[in-house]
């Protein structure tokens, strides 16, 4: 049997007095004897739960017509009793009522529904009978499981006389006489669901009232059955900005959608809490709740308990409250606040003081008044929130616009109750949005720096370093919260890299400098003008401003937001702003489409209900073609509710037909889970008529193959679960440990720089680190970041180093030849810090220096140790005593001065920074050795220092004017990852790296702005299609589209059957744009881009394709071993071979390129030094060829201006190469040396700058000027 997802209706329940007791109280009420109305025991008197109709012909069919899971049920035996009174029928004769007979009826109730607690929460304040006719009340409760699965009821009491529920009662043959005064009995109806649509159920039992309020006792049951069976028919609507709407009449319904898979319905007023609580005392609840105290809610509203609770746990998405939750709690369940364990619960305002005083540390919070305190006093001992973003979030919460009634100054009044009410439901979706925003905001900005001390490939969280780098005022609050389970699920989230609000947020809300920190030349330590001033900053170093003003020559492109922000005036009164908490937060609201539900059928006929399904498709195939393919989202929706009604209708193989095209469209919602159970349930004849169909046969062995893949994976499913905490080791590392264990701790992440660190701690013994020996290590290294961030340099100081530049290493203080004070070591440069009144001496920035030498100063008699160092453009040298520290000095000066030459001659900044953690790794092993080899020891880290005096890294007069920057993919990676595919849009830079992650750089700055993973396999190829597409083609043999604006992977072209290799645009005869892929065994795609549909295919016989290209109707596609010109039916012209190969060389083609104005085509081969030209009109072999020097083969070739770029290995050196072609002369204009593995990728900004990527022993990326 298909397992199916809950529609909105889970089970309907009626809850009263039992009708023998009313009878009882109703005799006595007509005696005179009650003085006052009594307090009654609930029952349960009725259950409604789907299925509700089933097809009687065939009772074994594997799916059940209704949106439930209809065997997760247990049977509910509803005993009715004999009436010992009989209603004596018109002929005198007596029958027995319906409600009345001896039958019993087993009835399906929901498996996880307690029917024993179940009355006293609809009845929390108890079953008390009235004297005069009360208000319908409503209320909501939340049900938990073991699992901590969440069930969600919406709760109306109404009133009914006792003497209608009594209607047919004689006694003595009369009846009693009704003129007395009345008795009113409470009744409770409860509607289920698995979602809290709260509102949309309110909705649906106000339309119900009207219904009950008029009927007889006898009709009620029936009405109620088919209420019930109605809302039993409605689908859910898909995550995404397509709600749902049905009539009950008198009011339309409207189920609003999820806004993705990740995130919850929220279908309530977000800003009840803002209404309860000043800013202020919010904020501490909401700490109160991430420090997972015991929180108990009063209010004399017992709606008002629910909804508040319901929108303080939405406030802290994507972090999940995962402790016992009952925000509804009848007065005989108080015993549940004496739980040791954290909690979250509500009950009435009356039992505020019993609560008080008979607990203890318990927050209590009168939602009413407004007030939050402790059971032990009137305030609460509790770290509060972090000020920043306290602070951030109370400014953005006073531009709310709360009030709906000013909402309503300038319109008219209304005359359409649905009209209204939809205005209003817009209002309160916008202001939802907008405080969803602001809290999630709050939520960044608290942990926005956990990313930084986490180690993915090891599953580690660094928690102290992270607490010792958060301001002092705020470590009490972080420590309590590190230590939550809610905190705990949040880091296990960030380590499997999970794509939420919080992560997009993030992200976007990044500064600049954040971004940069792959490009700055600081490991870790803030700038000292951001300290001296807020403490921790991000921050940009000169290098990216350097290379922003490179990037922003560009044309179209445009400043970082970021430059722009702060721009909102704030001279006016704050109650006249314009509310502006989205600014910077989120894109523009997506408009939202209703889809209506056709007029709902007589709900207990089969066939009437299989026609309702029948009308309900038709409506969503009419939605789907009128729905333009530009809207792929919209429709990707449609197609998922028209599988769901599909496949609750029995029609399987229609339903899987709509799951394919809603894979195609939109990934991110496919119900894998759903489609897995409906294969699984096709029946032998259906499974044949699905194989005969190419697209089902595609889908149903995607769905096994993903089945095989989870079950493999299932072994090692512990591992997304483990968070691990970094602690220091407790026995002896072997290389294998030790590489390990640095990287968990978060020192460096580098492999070879842990390699030489761990040759330097082992000097003179055997090969292993003892725990003392790592421990003192790691706390030198640790004490050394913390002093260099306590440095407070004094203004005067300030003004004469860069924005970005902080001091690493300060020395004793010592005598020099400019005075006396401390020498302060940077990322750009030395200087004195000269002592008495603080004053700052130029030493030397690190380009400058020409000479690094230890000497000795002449003292009395001795001589002392001193570092002496030359400076261009200055006679006399600097010489400072530094004693015993001079040899240590002088092996970091040596460093950082190569690493700052090797950075500029490669105009790749990472040099810098790796030069200074080498220093700053020495400086740790000489404090932690303490022996005579110390010295020795950090000698062997001195990496580039001994390159530079080992092999002179020169780099060539032409490469070093055409280079003008490098960034680096893998800076956060243990080893560098090869470059695989380079694409540029407008201002945008994609990398593809191994295993389908993809980076996204800001041109403008080269600064990282978005990753995301596409698939698991390599990508081979990428296409900008529009001004929101990029196709990127995988090893998995799947197109993925990913959107530019939204940076969502989440529609997949699935045609191709073997690896996607090469893309390409052009147009067809009819000049309307088309696509062309082609995969490794020779098939060949035409896609219509509109829609995304194959327009035709063909299969061309050859050794692996690579690429295609079109021209004058005309494609040409390169394979290993030929080039073939081929008619657009897909019927061959021309196969090209080289001689050499119709002699039997092996030579393989990697790259084609076409030169229409020249009417010349060029190609490469791996295995051969060579360009070759054709020429297009008679292609029957090379007319010429240009000789590479130095090279062994050519990977990629791209055409910028009037010259070809060719990406290539050298033959002497098996360096990555770049030769630059004359198209004219076809001369090599210039060779370039820009990387040290072999050039994997290309790619041209704008024909301005050319981009190269290199293989796995380089990994990055070189950005070249284009003359």
């Amino acid at each position: 049997m298909a397992e199916l997802p809950s529609g909105l209706l889970e089970a309907c329940l009626v809850i009263g007095a039992p009708s023998d007791k009313l009878r009882d109280i109703y005799q006595l009420h007509q005696q005179n004897k009650l003085k006052e109305p009594p307090l009654l025991d609930a029952e349960v008197l009725q259950v409604h739960a789907p299925p509700f109709v089933t097809k009687e012909t065939n009772s074994n069919q594997a799916i059940g017509p209704a949106f439930s899971r209809v065997q997760r049920r247990r049977s509910f035996i509803k005993k009715k009793r004999r009436d010992r009174f009989a209603e004596p029928s018109s002929n005198g004769d007596t029958v027995n009522r319906a409600e009345v007979s001896s039958a019993t009826e087993d009835v399906s109730v929901p498996k996880d529904l307690d029917l024993i607690a179940l009355p006293h929460l609809c009845f929390p304040g108890g079953l008390q009978l009235a004297n005069e006719q009360k208000e319908d009340s409503y209320h909501f409760l939340v049900f938990t499981d073991l699992f901590g699965n969440r069930t969600h009821g919406v709760v109306v009491q109404y009133y009914r006389t006792v003497q209608s529920c009594q209607e047919s009662i004689v006694q003595n043959g009369h009846r009693w006489n009704s003129s007395k005064s009345r008795l009113y009995a409470p009744f409770a109806v409860c509607v289920i669901s698995k979602f809290p649509y709260y509102n949309a159920l309110k909705e649906c039992l106000s339309c119900l009232l009207v219904q009950l309020r008029p009927a007889r006792q006898a009709d009620i049951e029936e009405t109620i059955k088919e209420f019930s069976a109605k809302l039993s028919l409605v689908p859910l609507p898909p995550p995404g900005q397509l709600h749902v709407s049905f009539s009950l009449r008198p009011l339309q319904v409207v189920l609003p959608s999820r806004e993705d898979q990740d995130s919850p319905v929220i279908d309530i007023d977000l800003h009840l809490p803002f209404l309860c609580f000043t800013h202020t005392t919010l904020l501490q609840v909401l700490s109160c709740l991430l420090q997972e105290q015991r929180l108990v809610l009063f209010s004399s509203d017992w709606a008002r308990l629910t909804l508040v609770a319901e929108s303080l746990l939405l406030y802290l998405q994507p972090l999940c409250w995962q402790q016992p939750y009952v925000p509804v709690l009848s007065g005989g369940m108080l015993d549940f606040l004496m739980a040791p364990t954290a909690f979250l619960m509500g009950c009435h305002i009356s039992h505020f003081e019993e609560v008080a005083a008979e607990t203890e540390d318990l927050i209590l919070v009168n939602v009413d008044d407004g007030i939050i305190q402790s059971s032990g006093s009137e305030t609460i001992d509790l770290p509060a929130i972090p000020l920043s973003a306290a602070e951030s979030f109370i400014s953005r919460a006073e531009c709310l616009q709360l009030h709906y009634d000013l909402e309503l100054c300038h319109l008219g009044v209304g005359t359409d109750a649905n009209a209204l009410r939809c205005q209003r439901r817009d209002w309160q979706r916008r202001l939802n949005t907008q405080i969803q925003n602001i809290a999630l905001e709050l939520v960044v900005n608290i942990f926005r720096d956990v990313q930084d001390f986490l180690n993915h490939e090891h599953r580690v969280f660094n928690s102290e370093e992270f607490l010792r780098t958060r301001e002092p005022a705020d470590q009490s609050f972080y420590k309590k919260v590190l230590e939550t389970h809610i905190f705990h699920s949040f880091l296990r989230d960030r380590l499997n890299r999970k794509r939420d609000t919080f992560s997009r947020m993030e992200q976007n809300t990044r500064n600049n400098g954040h971004r940069n920190r792959a490009m700055t030349d600081t490991p870790r330590r803030p700038p000292m003008s951001e300290l001296s001033r807020t403490g921790y900053s991000s921050y940009a170093s000169p290098s990216d401003r350097l290379s922003k003003r490179l990037g922003a020559s560009l044309p179209n492109l445009e400043q970082p937001a970021s430059d722009a922000v702060n721009a909102i005036s704030l001279s006016r009164p704050a109650s006249f702003r314009r509310m502006t908490p989205d600014i910077g937060l989120k894109l523009p609201q997506k408009a939202v489409k209703v889809f209506r539900l056709p007029e709902f059928p007589p709900p207990l006929a089969y066939h009437y209900v299989q026609n309702y399904y029948s009308d309900m498709v038709v409506s969503l195939g009419k939605a789907i073609n009128a729905t333009p393919p530009e809207e792929s989202a919209l429709l990707a929706r449609y197609h998922y509710l028209r599988g769901l009604v599909n496949t609750v209708s029995n029609k399987r193989l229609d339903a899987l037909e709509d799951f394919q095209s809603l894979y195609k469209t939109d990934s991110e919602i496919f119900p894998s889970q759903m489609v897995k159970s409906l294969v699984d349930s096709l029946p032998e004849s259906e499974r044949l008529q699905a194989d005969r169909r190419p697209e089902l046969k595609r889908l149903i062995s995607r769905v096994k193959r993903d089945q095989e893949r989870e079950q493999a994976s299932h072994g090692n499913g512990h591992e997304e679960d483990a968070v691990k905490r970094f602690k220091l080791p407790k026995k002896y590392m072997q290389l294998e440990e030790f590489v390990k264990c640095v990287q968990e701790s978060g020192i460096v992440k580098d492999h070879g720089t842990i390699l030489r660190l761990f040759d330097a701690l082992t000097v003179g013994h055997q090969k292993q680190v003892g725990p003392e020996l790592f421990r003192v290590f790691y706390t030198i290294w640790k004490e050394t970041e913390a002093e260099a961030q306590e440095v407070c340099l004094p203004a005067s100081v300030l003004e004469h180093i860069e924005p970005s530049e902080c001091v690493f290493k300060l020395s004793s203080s010592v005598k020099t030849s400019r005075g006396v004070g401390k020498i302060a070591m940077t990322q750009r440069r030395l200087f004195l810090l000269t002592e008495g009144r603080p004053g700052y001496v130029e030493v030397a920035q690190y380009r400058d220096l020409e000479e690094v030498k230890v000497s000795s100063a002449p003292f009395l008699l001795l001589r002392i140790p001193s570092l002496k160092l030359r400076v261009r453009g200055r006679k006399e040298a600097f010489e400072a005593n530094l004693k015993t520290e001079t040899e240590l000095w002088n092996l970091m000066v040596k460093e950082m001065w190569a690493g700052r030459n090797m950075a500029d001659q490669h105009k790749d900044p990472q040099y810098m920074q790796q030069a200074l953690t080498n220093a700053l790794l020495m400086d740790a092993v000489v404090g932690s050795l303490q022996s005579s080899k110390a010295i020795y020891a950090a000698s062997k880290l001195a990496h580039f220092d001994r390159i530079k005096t080992e092999v002179p890294m020169m780099v060539p007069k032409t490469t070093a004017e055409t280079l003008k920057h490098k960034i680096n993919p893998s800076l956060e990676l243990a080893a560098p990852q090869p470059v695989d595919v380079l694409l540029y849009t407008l201002g945008q830079l994609w990398v593809s790296v191994s295993g389908g992650k993809v980076m996204v750089f800001d041109a403008s700055s080269w600064s990282l702005t978005h990753t995301c993973q596409v698939g698991n396999a390599k990508l081979n190829c990428m296409l900008g299609v529009d001004k929101d597409q990029v196709w990127m083609g995988s090893e998995d043999s799947v197109i993925y589209i990913i959107s530019m604006v939204a940076m969502v992977c989440n529609r997949q072209l699935t045609e191709h059957r073997g690896e996607v290799t090469g893309l390409a645009l052009d147009t067809d005869k009819y000049s309307q744009k088309v696509a062309y892929s082609c995969s490794a065994e020779g098939t060949v795609m035409v896609w219509d881009v509109s829609t995304l549909q194959v327009k035709r295919h063909f299969r061309l016989s050859c050794d692996r394709l690579v690429s295609v290209s079109g021209w004058n109707g005309k494609l040409w596609c390169c394979s290993r071993d030929s080039i073939m010109e081929v008619w657009r039916n897909g019927s061959l012209k021309h196969r090209l071979n080289l001689p050499e190969q119709q002699k039997g060389a092996t030579l393989t083609f990697s790259s084609l390129l076409l030169l229409p104005e020249r009417a010349e085509l060029w190609s490469v081969c791996v295995d051969s030094g060579e360009v070759c030209i054709w020429c297009m009109k008679e292609p029957t072999k090379p007319f010429h060829r240009v000789v590479l020097q130095d090279c062994t083969g050519c990977y990629c070739m791209i055409k910028v201006k009037n010259q070809v770029w060719v990406g290539g290995v050298g033959r002497s050196s098996t360096k990555g190469k770049i030769y630059i072609l004359d198209t004219e002369r076809r001369v090599v204009l210039k060779e370039l040396h820009g990387h040290s593995d072999k050039v994997t990728a290309l790619c041209s900004a704008e024909d301005r700058y050319v981009l190269s990527g290199a293989g796995k022993h380089d990994g990055k990326i070189a950005i070249w000027k284009v003359e």
